[in-house]
C-alpha cells in the first residue's frame, strides 16, 4: 500500500508530499493546479518514461520518491531483495530522479537500480485504470487479456499448459520444417562426409604421426653427414689408433689423473680437483661409447626415406582438405593430424545425426501429433472457462450499468471459434455492447456514445478490478463525462472497492469526491511570474469548501455550502449503511472483491 509520495520539481510542482492511507483517496483541484502531474509522479515512481520537458522550469531535476508498506513474504519484497534493496519495518522507499536533459535514475530500497525493476515491482503494487487504459481496452487483444484475468485460475490454469506445448509445437515445426525443406543440402552434406571419413580411414593416420615423420625425414636425408659427425667426435674422444702427433682425449685426461694420484695425499683441496677429474673421464667414456653406437646405428636406407617422404605427402593432404584452418595453428608446436582426427569425430557424429534424419522425422511428427491433441484438449478447457466468465462478466457489466443510468443497455462476451489454435487458446475475444434493447451489440468503439462509453468504461473498469491482485487502485478521470445520479453511483463503487483495496481517484465530480476517506487537493499559485502548486489533505470544513468550488465554482457561497455538506452527509450514510462486499481469494491468498459480486457494488 502506498504511504506517502513526494514530488519536487516536477511541471507546475514545486514541492508537494501527499500523505496517503487505506480506503478511497480522492486528488482534486482546479484545471490546470497540477493534478495532472500527480499522476506523472506516480507513473515516474512505477517505472514510467522519463520526459525532461516535465522538469519544473528553472530546476535541474525532477525527484519522485515513495514509501510503501509490503508484504515481507511477498513477490515485492523477494524482488526487492534479490536487486540488494533492503526493508525498513516492512516499508520499501522507491524513488526516480529525472535530469532536465532527459536522463534518470532509479532507487529501490536505498540502492540504485535500472527504471525496468520499478516496473517490475510495479505489476504488483498497482493497477492504473484511466482514460488511456480505457483506449488499449478497445483491441480485442487487450478484451481477451482482460476477461483471462476476470476468469482467474480456471483460465490462467489450462493457458498455461496451452503456452507451455504450444510453444513446444513452434519448435518441433520448424525442426520439421528444415528436415524436409533441406532434406537434398542434408544428402549432399552426407555424401561429402562419408568421402571424407572414407579417405582418412583409408590412410589411417595416428595422433602426433606428422610430427614424428617430419624428424624421422630429416635424420634420414643427413644420415651420411650424421654418421661422419658421430665418428668424427668418437675418434677425438677415444681413439683405437692415433696419427704422428695426435692424442685423444680420453688418453690425456688418463695421464692427468695418474700424476694428481701421485699427490692428493698431501692436499685434501688437490684431492677433491681429482675426483671431479675422475668422473669427467668416465662421462666422456660413455659419451664416447654411445658415439660409437649412434654411427654404427644411423640408418642409410634410401628406400624407407622414400617411403617417408611418400607418408608424409599423404598427412599432409588430409591436412590440408580437413585440418584447422590456415594461420589457426603454430606448425612447430601442433600436429596437423590431430585436426584431422577432430575433424574426423565431428564428421563422423554429423553423419549419424543426418543418417537418422528418417528416424528423426517420425519422432518429430509423432510428437507433433501428441501436442496437438494436448493443444486442443487444453483449448476445450480455457473456451469452456472464457465462456463461463464471459456469461458472469456479462451480467456484472450490466447490473453496474443499471446503477448508472444506463438500465437498458446490455455488454455480451462474445467468445467465438478463430479457426485454428493460436498461441492464447483457440478463441476470438470481443466485448460488445447495445445501448438498449432495439439495438444490436456492436464492438465497444462502434456501439456506444461518448458519455455512454465513459459510463460503460467506468462499469468495466470497476468489475475487472475487483479481479486485479494488487493493493492499490488508480483512477484516472475514469468518470469523465458522467453527471448527476450517475455520478454519485459513480462515487459509491469506488468506496465500495475502496472498502478491501486502497483506491485513488482523480477526479472533478463532487459526486465522487464526497465518497472520500482522505480529501487531497492541489492548490495552484501565481506570483506573476511563476506558477507552483502544492497539494493539501483537507479536513471537514476544508472539504466543505472544496466541495463548493467544485459544485458551483463559489467557496463561500451558502447555497453551494450547503449542497456540499448534503452531499457530505448522503455519502457517509451510504458508506456507513452500504451491504458488505463479498469478498474471494485472488491467487495470491489476497482477499479481494469479486468481480462477478454486483450485490457488493449496488445500493
Amino acid at each position: 500500500m502506498l504511504q506517502e509520495i513526494r514530488i519536487r520539481g516536477l511541471g507546475v510542482i514545486d514541492d508537494a508530499q501527499l500523505d496517503l492511507g487505506p480506503g478511497l483517496t480522492v486528488v482534486t483541484g482546479e484545471t490546470g493546479a497540477g493534478k495532472t502531474m500527480v499522476l506523472t509522479g506516480l507513473n515516474l515512481l512505477m517505472g514510467g518514461r522519463a520526459d525532461g520537458g516535465a522538469v519544473r522550469t528553472g530546476a535541474s531535476r525532477a525527484v519522485v520518491e515513495g514509501r510503501l508498506l509490503v508484504d515481507p513474504d511477498g513477490p515485492v519484497a523477494a524482488r526487492a531483495a534479490e536487486a540488494g534493496a533492503e526493508l525498513d519495518d516492512d516499508e520499501l522507499l522507491l524513488g526516480r530522479t529525472v535530469l532536465a536533459g532527459g536522463r534518470s535514475r532509479a532507487h529501490v530500497g536505498g540502492r540504485g537500480a535500472p527504471a525496468g525493476l520499478l516496473a517490475e515491482l510495479a505489476e504488483h503494487l498497482v493497477a492504473v485504470h484511466g482514460q488511456s487504459e480505457q483506449q488499449r481496452l478497445l483491441r480485442q487483444s487487450r478484451q481477451r487479456l482482460a476477461l483471462d484475468r476476470f476468469a482467474g485460475t480456471p483460465v490462467a490454469d489450462p493457458l498455461a499448459e496451452y503456452t507451455t506445448r504450444y510453444e513446444r509445437l513452434r519448435v518441433v515445426d520448424a525442426e520439421l520444417t528444415d528436415v524436409t525443406t533441406r532434406a537434398r543440402e542434408r544428402a549432399q552434406e552426407a555424401d561429402l562426409l562419408r568421402f571424407g571419413l572414407s579417405e582418412i580411414e583409408r590412410i589411417d593416420p595416428q595422433p602426433g604421426e606428422d610430427i614424428a615423420m617430419r624428424a624421422e625425414e630429416e635424420r634420414l636425408a643427413h644420415a651420411d653427414a650424421l654418421r661422419a659427425a658421430a665418428e668424427t667426435a668418437h675418434r677425438a674422444l677415444s681413439a683405437d689408433e692415433t696419427g704422428p702427433g695426435e692424442i685423444d682425449v680420453l688418453t690425456l685426461l688418463g695421464s692427468a689423473r695418474q700424476t694428481l694420484e701421485q699427490e692428493r695425499g698431501h692436499d685434501t683441496h688437490l684431492a677433491a680437483l681429482t675426483d671431479r677429474l675422475a668422473e669427467a673421464t668416465y662421462m666422456l667414456g660413455d659419451i664416447a661409447a654411445d658415439l660409437a653406437s649412434y654411427a654404427s646405428g644411423v640408418d642409410t636406407d634410401p628406400a624407407r626415406l622414400a617411403e617417408v617422404q611418400e607418408r608424409r605427402a599423404a598427412l599432409s593432404d588430409l591436412a590440408r582438405k580437413y585440418g584447422a584452418e590456415p594461420g589457426t595453428e603454430d606448425e612447430a608446436d601442433s600436429s596437423e593430424v590431430d585436426a584431422v582426427l577432430a575433424w574426423a569425430d565431428r564428421g563422423s557424429r554429423r553423419l549419424l545425426e543426418l543418417d537418422g534424419d528418417d528416424e528423426r522425422v517420425t519422432a518429430l511428427a509423432a510428437e507433433r501429433e501428441t501436442l496437438r491433441a494436448e493443444l486442443g484438449e487444453y483449448a476445450d478447457q480455457i473456451t469452456a472457462a472464457r465462456l463461463a466468465a464471459a456469461e458472469r462478466f456479462s451480467e456484472a457489466v450490466g447490473a453496474e450499468l443499471s446503477a448508472l443510468a444506463m438500465p437498458h443497455a446490455r455488454v455480451m462476451v462474445d467468445v467465438r471459434p478463430r479457426g485454428e489454435l493460436g498461441p492464447h487458446g483457440a478463441d476470438e475475444v470481443e466485448i460488445l455492447f447495445a445501448a438498449h434493447n432495439g439495438s444490436a451489440p456492436r464492438p465497444l468503439d462502434k456501439g456506444a456514445s461518448g458519455g455512454e462509453l465513459s459510463r460503460l468504461m467506468l462499469a468495466i473498469e470497476v468489475v475487472f478490478a475487483g479481479a486485479d491482485p494488487v493493493p492499490t487502485f488508480v483512477f484516472d478521470e475514469v468518470d469523465a463525462g458522467v453527471g448527476g445520479k450517475a455520478a454519485v453511483e459513480v462515487g459509491r463503487r469506488l468506496a465500495a472497492l475502496a472498502r478491501h483495496a486502497q483506491v485513488l481517484v482523480v477526479t472533478h465530480l463532487p459526486q465522487v469526491a464526497a465518497f472520500a476517506d482522505q480529501h487531497l487537493t492541489v492548490i495552484k499559485a501565481d506570483d506573476g511570474r511563476v506558477t507552483s502548486s502544492d497539494v493539501q489533505t483537507l479536513d471537514d470544513a476544508g472539504r466543505v469548501r472544496e466541495l463548493s468550488r467544485m459544485l458551483a465554482g463559489q467557496e463561500d457561497s451558502a447555497s453551494a455550502r450547503a449542497h456540499a455538506e448534503e452531499l457530505l452527509e448522503a455519502a457517509a450514510a451510504s458508506k456507513n449503511g452500504h451491504p458488505k462486499v463479498p469478498a474471494r481469494r485472488t491467487s495470491a491468498g489476497r482477499a479481494a472483491p469479486a468481480g462477478a459480486n454486483v450485490a457488493g457494488f449496488s445500493q
